[in-house]
């Protein structure tokens, strides 16, 4: 059973920074990308930034210059480093990662179960 477990979210002034952390744990063969999604109430779930497992990234145009995401293989760890924080940024983040349970067949999704991230003064 693959588990994602996130941590890092909380309660930050305008300007200020977090930094997000989710870690895959279970039995699997390897990760594929891994994302950080952000949803807001009645709201889709938007997709803020990636992560190859040959660490290639993308980003959001609301993010760029500001947040940082990367990933440590050996941990099974991403992170998202959140700098210069605004009232809007304000969501529950949610990992994902595309994991392969093998060789072959086809890779398959996993959420974690979301971290609160509130920018408000």
């Amino acid at each position: 059973q693959v588990q994602l477990a996130e941590s890092g979210g909380g309660l930050v002034q305008p300007g200020g920074s977090l930094r997000l952390s989710c870690a895959a744990s279970g039995r699997f063969f390897s990760i594929n990308s891994m994302r950080w999604y952000r949803q807001t109430p009645g709201q889709e779930r938007d997709l803020v930034a990636d992560i190859t497992s040959g660490g290639s990234t993308d980003y959001a145009q609301s993010v760029k210059g500001r947040f940082t995401i990367s990933r440590d293989n050996a941990k099974n760890t991403v992170y998202l480093q959140m700098n210069s924080l605004k009232p809007e940024d304000t969501a529950v983040y949610y990992c994902y990662a595309s994991i392969r349970h093998g060789l072959i067949g086809a890779p398959y999704d996993y959420w974690g179960q979301g971290t609160q991230v509130i920018v408000s003064s």
